[in-house]
């Protein structure tokens, strides 16, 4: 049999592996200052682009697509080679991958700053870099099946099989999700409103937890972890139950993010139900990755890399047990909006993303670059400070959301809410806050750690060369089933029908979910009295959008007695008939907006933007000085309000054409109600002179952003009339 020489492409994995520490470096350390902002809600008083609401999908991106996204490229580019006796298709493509994500990468860091965001948690880039990112992806896919067709392995081992079902699941989930009506270069509306674009977020949102954060990783470990230990994947029967069973229910999940919220019943009692199974096929992921490492524990007492490894997957098989709890109806009463899902969340990340990645890094340097680890010790003090930030960084967070949930829902026995004024809550949990801190700090100090660790040994070892391979070629077989060849070992070997069999399973779940759901109304009862925005409370929306509220505040009082006493009337569907997209948000660092319009002064508006804690003593927001000295630009208003008629939204002909009188009529009576205030009226004539003497252009109080912004605040929650008995005076079934 002839054997074939041919090279594997290392240079790639070490650009993936380079790309992977710097920003992991940047994500972590934004994630820092951002924790830190809640100690210190002004720290960076008066800069825009530095605010919490700015940086936080900085953040999440970051880590997710760039540190995250550069180990997945970096361990599939090195293991798939190697998996399939190949070097990867195209060189080109290999090339293209690695640029193309880091520009990505880099316009995700200038643009999310400035306010370019779609919203959409973990799909907040604008329509330009949603392209860059489907056309960079498929590069990706392209690269990784043509392997196989070049392949001289004949068996399709399983970190393949996931590795397939993460380029699937993530295209469709992108493409779906962001599909939009381009209003400017860089502003998008949703092609979904309300109920409907909550649904596909977060059919979305929580795959892209599935498909980019753990089964590109499940293949990661069923790789790397038999490589470190020197032993066998523990069950192979066990290993095809865990791929199938995970990304068929994996899809039905999403559901769970929107519990007694205005979407139907019928399609969160499915999430429920098919977050309960999850259960099962992920803790046989887990139980395989473990058992793996029969007979060799007493590695792991030794060996740093082994040692990351186990506990990112007993994170997983934590995070694993957690999702499922968190998705029955009682438990997400309580933990939904809190900060126990930000514990959550980070159990996940922290240690099954975060160590395993390290536990890779530690393995794959010193081999690629032909030397030994600088040094274990440090390796070891990395893997037990990076725990204990994990453990002083989760467990706060779990007593914060205990004591939010319990606070929230406490009452009197005269039936008044305990904890009536939010701040309440807030002021209860800050030592939480401060813990969370230092354990974010001691987890990023152990990244340093490992950054200059592999610095080191980069140094002592040799430049990395393309690697000497050499296998037989892959001889043609029969197309249908040898005998004795079971219908999977079939399919193991068959790459086009595994895709086509794994595109299948994962779309059933999403098409039986999203499709009644948009095409069927009497999912969304539609209330008469519920208007599209005015030309200025739709100004207004998109400022509230561009800087970040909706990371902190929600827009969904769910049907509680807690929430109804303390917001107002539990939302509807039909309400979000005209939210392109929705803001319903996932977190309360601050209280919910639904029902605040008509609750507060426009005067009082302006001075929580100008000074939030001279309204509301002891909050932790920070002040957004910039609404009320910047012009707001409405040049793009007609356009947009045709966008949104395209979208459905009944618009006239007339109010398109007045859109600009109509702005400057509701902006004249919010700028007179400030004038009633005297102090208001002093401080603006001094601003007037000001300007007067410095010679700058002086602002109309109008035309300034702030007033777009407060038109939107007070025409929150005011479209329904409800009797005291809570029912909807004008609902049509």
């Amino acid at each position: 049999m002839e054997v074939q020489q041919f090279y594997y492409d290392n240079k790639i994995v070490k650009n993936f592996l380079y790309a992977t520490m710097f920003w992991g470096v940047v994500g972590m350390s934004v994630g820092l200052l951002l924790a830190f902002m809640f100690l210190f809600p002004n720290v960076t008083d008066g800069i825009a682009w530095l605010s919490f609401g700015r940086l936080r999908p900085l953040h999440t991106n970051a880590v997710i697509f760039a540190f995250v996204g550069n180990a997945i490229f970096a361990g599939v580019y090195y293991s798939t080679q190697r998996l399939l006796k190949a070097r990867m298709y195209s060189d080109f493509l290999s090339k293209f991958n690695f640029w193309g994500w880091q520009l990505i990468i880099v316009a995700a860091a200038i643009s999310l700053p400035l306010g370019y965001t779609t919203t959409k948690e973990y799909a907040e880039l604008e329509w330009p870099i949603d392209i860059a990112i489907a056309v960079v992806w498929v590069a990706f896919g392209v690269n990784l099946i043509g392997t196989m067709f070049k392949r001289r392995q004949r068996h399709l081992y399983v970190a393949i099989w996931f590795y397939l079902a993460t380029f699937i699941t993530v295209a469709v989930l992108h493409i779906f999700n962001s599909l939009e009506l381009p209003v400017s270069a860089m502003k998008s509306y949703s092609v979904y409103a309300g109920v409907q674009d909550a649904l596909v977020q977060w059919w979305y949102g929580h795959n892209a937890v599935a498909f980019f954060l753990t089964t590109p990783f499940l293949g990661l470990m069923y790789y790397f972890v038999p490589k470190a230990a020197n032993r066998p994947v523990y069950s192979y029967r066990l290993s095809i139950v865990h791929f199938w069973s995970l990304i068929f229910i994996y899809i039905w999940a999403g559901p769970h993010h929107l519990l007694y919220s205005a979407l139907p019943d019928w399609a969160q009692n499915l999430g429920v139900a098919f977050s309960v199974m999850l259960i099962a096929p992920s803790w046989g992921g887990m139980i395989n990755g473990l058992l793996t490492l029969r007979g060799a524990w007493d590695k792991v007492r030794v060996d740093p890399t082994l040692k990351f490894m186990v506990v990112a997957i007993t994170g997983y098989g934590m995070a694993t047990f957690e999702g499922p709890m968190l998705s029955l109806k009682n438990v997400n009463a309580i933990a939904h909006f809190s900060d126990w899902i930000i514990a959550h969340v980070h159990v996940g990340a922290l240690a099954w993303n975060g160590f395993l990645t390290f536990g890779m890094i530690y393995w794959l340097v010193p081999r690629m670059f032909k030397t030994k680890l600088y040094s274990v010790g440090m390796a070891n003090f990395h893997f037990w400070i990076g725990t204990l930030g994990i453990i002083l960084y989760t467990l706060p967070m779990y007593v914060a959301g205990f004591t939010q949930a319990l606070m929230w829902k406490d009452f009197n026995p005269d039936g008044t809410l305990a904890y009536g004024n939010f701040l309440e809550t807030v002021h209860e949990i800050m030592p939480m806050y401060w813990m969370r801190a230092i354990g974010g700090s001691l987890y990023i100090l152990g990244m340093f750690t490992l950054v200059y660790n592999i610095i080191v040994t980069i140094r002592s070892g040799n430049k990395v060369e393309d690697e000497l391979a050499e296998a037989p070629a892959l001889t043609r077989v029969s197309s249908k089933r040898t005998a004795g060849e079971t219908l999977h070992t079939w399919l193991e070997r068959k790459p086009v029908q595994m895709t086509v069999w794994a595109t299948v399973a994962i779309l059933i779940g999403g098409m039986i979910e999203i499709v009644p759901t948009i095409m069927v109304k009497s999912n969304i009862p539609t209330i008469s009295s519920v208007k599209p925005y005015t030309p200025l409370e739709l100004e207004g929306r998109d400022l509230y959008i561009r800087e970040g509220c909706v990371s902190c505040h929600s827009q969904m009082v769910r049907p509680f007695r807690s929430e109804v006493e303390r917001y107002g009337e539990y939302a509807k569907a039909g309400e979000f008939v005209y939210d392109h997209p929705f803001l319903w948000g996932s977190k309360r660092t601050g209280p919910d907006l639904l029902r605040i319009g008509g609750k507060y002064s426009d005067n009082w508006h302006f001075n929580h933007m100008y000074d939030p804690q001279s309204t509301s003593s002891g909050s932790i927001m920070p002040a957004y000085r910039w609404l009320i000295r910047n012009k707001h630009d409405r040049s793009n208003i007609q356009t947009k309000m045709e966008a949104m008629v395209s979208l459905g939204v009944p618009y006239s002909e007339e109010e398109i054409a007045n859109a600009y009188e109509l702005m400057d009529t509701q902006a004249s009576k919010i700028e007179k109600n400030l004038y009633a205030d005297p102090d208001f009226v002093s401080s603006y004539e001094a601003d007037k002179k000001f300007a007067e003497e410095s010679g700058e252009e002086f602002v109309e109080m109008k035309d300034r952003e702030i007033v777009s912004l407060i038109a939107y605040l007070q025409r929150l929650g005011t479209d329904i009339k409800v009797k005291e008995t809570g029912e909807v005076l004008t609902q049509n079934k």
